[in-house]
């Protein structure tokens, strides 16, 4: 089991920037695919990006790319969310979380939860 916690949500006008970290703990963070969701009130949480165990491969939900970019310090067992661009329809709480699949993408793969980081685009 991995243990985590995320930190750097908060309040941001539209076009701003914010960086999502997730510090973890427990599990080889290294061989731990992480991914980082969002969940907006009403919606369903979604996928965001994902990073597999020593960052050869990437996955980012086509709202966010060419503006969000994921990224992983194995030896400070952190993963990282850099958000530019930020529009509105970002607002949402973000999770990362941890799956022992390499490939994993949907939020069922994932076996370990963080308990959210709030993000507000204000526009």
């Amino acid at each position: 089991q991995v243990q985590l916690v995320e930190s750097g949500g908060g309040l941001v006008q539209a076009g701003g920037s914010l960086r999502l970290s997730c510090a973890a703990s427990g599990r080889t963070f290294s061989r731990t695919t992480m991914g980082w969701f969002r969940q907006a009130p009403g919606k369903e949480r979604d996928v965001v990006a994902r990073i597999t165990w020593f960052g050869a491969s990437t996955y980012y939900a086509d709202s966010v790319k060419g503006r969000f970019t994921i990224s992983r310090d194995n030896a400070k067992s952190t993963v990282y969310l850099q958000m530019n661009s930020l529009k509105p329809e970002d607002t949402a709480v973000y999770y990362c979380a941890g799956a022992r699949s390499l490939g994993a993408i949907r939020g069922s793969e994932y076996e370990d939860w963080g308990q959210g980081t709030q993000v507000t685009v204000a526009s």
